[in-house]
């Protein structure tokens, strides 16, 4: 038998309001509240019931999805909420430091916490390509785990409540550096006499064929073998580095987008990494940034006190 529990909606923005429509179209009673009232309308039209508070929306149904601006959007709303014995699902962008902390927050005041990390963008919601990070409170995620595959596919990464953030800003980062070299060489061909549409056809396959090396870069991380089969050295990249400066330069392109990445190559190999391939830069990044105690996140530690005072932002 189909669960169609009833849930509450915290927040009916553009995102909010594609998960709302797609639990109505699956039958789910549905309790909306967003601070500006006028923006529930079109989820009310639709079958779902307004509430006047975000208290009150919380109080009609043991789990909530939250999925506002920001988390001290969610401080905000939630601050004179009762939540004990509610499950809350926050589907809210922010910082793995954010979700942690605000895990906390919740069991303090006896509820459960579920963070989320949507990836997809708002017309996405309801197709197959749509799926959600998971990470925190177990019991929770399978307990409601059917009514949350609705707007879509659900992926949990584990008990940690900052996971689901931390995959979720990790897949965005890699999705900008592949923006910043489309954009660098649409940069370089534009003004001569190539066809963009024709040079888009070779630009897609190229990177979905270099895509694969996350697989070799995962792989080497976990064995340690850094330099096995190794195919295109470092020393050979940087070698040919020069090629692509001086391409940019003849096109009168800016190579602020590439001289970050190649810089990095430059020093992996100046510490003696040249027969390796670009895994080795993974090191010299992490070994830059002291990581933090992940048990009290500095981020989060500051702002434990803060965490429910009044802000604006949803």
């Amino acid at each position: 038998m189909t669960d169609i529990s009833p849930l509450t909606l915290l927040g009916t923005g553009a995102m909010g309001t594609a998960l709302g429509r797609a639990w109505l179209a699956a039958g789910h009673p549905l309790t909306v509240w967003n601070r500006t009232p006028e923006r529930t309308a079109a989820l009310t039209a639709e079958g779902a019931v307004a509430a006047g508070s975000a208290a009150e929306a919380v109080a009609a149904n043991r789990l909530t999805v939250v999925c506002l601006l920001d988390d001290a959007s969610v401080g905000s709303a939630l601050a004179d909420t009762d939540l004990t014995g509610r499950d809350l699902v926050n589907l809210t962008t922010g910082t793995p430091a954010d979700a942690r902390a605000r895990a906390a927050w919740a069991e303090e005041r006896g509820a459960r916490l579920l963070d989320g990390g949507i990836m997809a963008v708002p017309p996405m919601i309801g197709t197959p390509g749509a799926y959600v990070f998971y990470s925190g409170h177990r019991e929770l995620f399978e307990e409601h785990r059917d009514t949350l595959a609705v707007p879509a596919g659900t992926r949990y990464v584990g008990a940690d409540p900052g996971l689901a953030a931390l995959h979720d800003v990790a897949l965005l980062s890699a999705m900008y550096g592949m923006f910043a070299g489309i954009t660098h060489a649409f940069a370089l061909v534009r003004g001569e006499d190539v066809a963009l549409g024709e040079f888009a056809e070779v630009l897609v396959p190229w990177l979905d064929a270099m895509a694969g090396m996350a697989h070799r870069t995962a792989e080497r991380l976990e064995s340690g073998d850094r330099t096995g089969g190794v195919v295109s050295s470092l020393a050979m990249q940087v070698a040919g580095a020069g090629t692509l400066l001086r391409t940019a330069e003849e096109q009168g392109v800016s190579a602020e987008l590439l001289t970050p990445f190649l810089d990095l190559m430059a020093r992996r190999l100046a510490d003696g990494h040249g027969e390796e391939d670009t895994v080795g830069l993974v090191d010299l990044l992490r070994h830059r940034v002291p990581r933090r105690d992940a048990k009290e996140p500095r981020a989060a530690a500051e702002r434990r006190t803060d965490l429910t005072r009044p802000r604006h932002g949803s």
